[in-house]
This record gives C-alpha cells, sequence and structure tokens, in this order.
C-alpha cells in the first residue's frame, strides 16, 4: 500500500529543470530513505512531496488525494515535516515549540487542551526530552535540539514523518539515537517515515526501502540489498564500492570505496 506517491513530477529553479516526470511511491508503514550525490534533488523532492516548494508540473498525492487540492490544515494531520535545519523563533522553551505541533487539531483560541497537553508530554518522553521541558531551545546541544523538533512532529500525530538529513552535524551516537528512535516509531506505532540521508550505511541499516537518485532520476529503488550493489553505487555516485553483509544486522554494508577512473564512469553511467 502506498501513502505518498508522485506522478510525473516536474520541479525546477527559474529556467532549469531539477526533476523531470519523477514517479515514485512510498510504502505505507516503512522507513524509505532517499540517497543520492549532493545536488541530485533529494531534498527538493522531499520539500516538493511536502508541499514546502511547488512543483512546475505533476502531482503529488497522499492517501490517494492530490496535495496541492486538500487544505493546509489536513494535510498537516496526515504528514509532519522536518526540514535540514529547522530554526526557532528566539526565547522559545522546549514545551513551547512542541506545542507547535498541536495547532493542526485546534479550534477557536488556540489554547491547549488536557489531550493537548497529555500528547505533548507523550512526545517529550518518547524523545527523552522530558526532562527538558523547561529549557530554551538556545542551551541545548545539537541532538537534543533535533529531539525537540522531532517531538513536535510527534505532537502532531500524523502517520507520516519527512525527515530531510535528520543526524546532520550530529556525532556518531547521537546519529543512532535518532534513528533508532524513528526506527521505534516505525516498529511500535507504524509511522511511515521518508527521509534524506547521505550515509549510506545508515540508510541501509535502518530502511525497509531505499531509492537511489542522480540528475533527478531514480537510478533504483528496492530493498537495501537491491540498492546497495556495488553497480548501483557505481552508477550514482561514481565510486568502486566493496559491500559487505554487516554481521549484526544482516544488512549490506559499504566497507570501503574508491573514486573510478573516467573510463569506468562512463561505462556504469551507460550500463
Amino acid at each position: 500500500m502506498k501513502s505518498l506517491e508522485t506522478e510525473k513530477l516536474c520541479i525546477g529553479y527559474q529556467d532549469r529543470l531539477i526533476v523531470e516526470d519523477l514517479n515514485i511511491s512510498i510504502p505505507k508503514g516503512k522507513v524509505t530513505t532517499l540517497i543520492g550525490p549532493n545536488g541530485c534533488g533529494k531534498s527538493t523532492i522531499l520539500k516538493t512531496m511536502s508541499r514546502i516548494m511547488k512543483s512546475n508540473r505533476g502531482a503529488v498525492y497522499l492517501n490517494g488525494q492530490a496535495i496541492h487540492q486538500t487544505p493546509t490544515k489536513e494535510i498537516s494531520k496526515q504528514m509532519a515535516i522536518l526540514p535540514q535545519t529547522p530554526e526557532a523563533p528566539s526565547g522559545l522553551t522546549v514545551y513551547e515549540l512542541v506545542s507547535y505541533g498541536r495547532f493542526p487539531h485546534q479550534n477557536g483560541f488556540g489554547r491547549l487542551s488536557n489531550e493537548d497537553k497529555r500528547i505533548i508530554r507523550w512526545a517529550l518522553e518518547e524523545t527523552g526530552m522530558i526532562a527538558f521541558h523547561d529549557r530554551p531551545i538556545e542551551a541545548l546541544s545539537g541532538g537534543q535540539r533535533q529531539r525537540v523538533w522531532i517531538a513536535m512532529a510527534l505532537a502532531q500525530e500524523t502517520e507520516l514523518l519527512l525527515l530531510d538529513e535528520p543526524t546532520t552535524y550530529l556525532d556518531l551516537a547521537h546519529q543512532l539515537e535518532i534513528l533508532q528512535l524513528l526506527e521505534r516509531l516505525n516498529r511500535e506505532q507504524g509511522r511511515t517515515v521518508l527521509m534524506v540521508i547521505h550515509d549510506l550505511n545508515h540508510a541501509a541499516r535502518f530502511s525497509h526501502y531505499m531509492i537511489a537518485l542522480n540528475q533527478g532520476k531514480v537510478i533504483k529503488d528496492g530493498t537495501p540489498h537491491e540498492v546497495m550493489t556495488k553497480e548501483v553505487l557505481g552508477q550514482v555516485f561514481h565510486i568502486d564500492a566493496e559491500i559487505v553483509l554487516d554481521p549484526r544486522t544482516n544488512k549490506p554494508i559499504c566497507l570501503t570505496y574508491d573514486l573510478m577512473n573516467h573510463e569506468r564512469k562512463l561505462e556504469a553511467v551507460n550500463g
């Protein structure tokens, strides 16, 4: 079953097309990652699928409905988006930022109901941030700030979470914390997760489904075992990669790699 899909999606800046005739489907109840080199259109695709950006042509469907024909508040009840470098207004506390996630569910004067407060507390507990609820956002570490933004997304109570590089600027331990949290939300609550990740080994480890992109086009999609191959990584990143199975997870990992020379690059691009 599909939760989010595109149909002949074209996205561009001014007269330059970044993405052309893109057709992808995000499986419902699974973790999906978009991978590809810098500038290939990953973040642009994510922003357009979440309606932050407009497409030139084509359509995006959320649970069968065209998102550009659906009221914003209805979209916000079904989909939460965490941009790559979110910024909070100065002076906000952790609790206040997370409470913004309840906006799509509020009526009238926007006062928090007991149910809103219960869900905000739950989101803070799920992300391990309940003890920091009265701290200013500026006083938090990078990993803690990222968890607060995820808590805000959880407070929206959406079935679909979109995250653009959720581990950017985090150290190894904090990267794992974030990815294991998303893995647990998927496993225990059936949340559908779509994220952009640069670390190929993290993408393979935490995903059910991967979509490899280059120059705005899908090179390969499928399970990590189907996408994390020497041939696919050669086409997408122009690297000569050594792929092995992780003994802990049985997922493919890129053990080492070299840059391809010009001749091998041409061979990879041409299949």
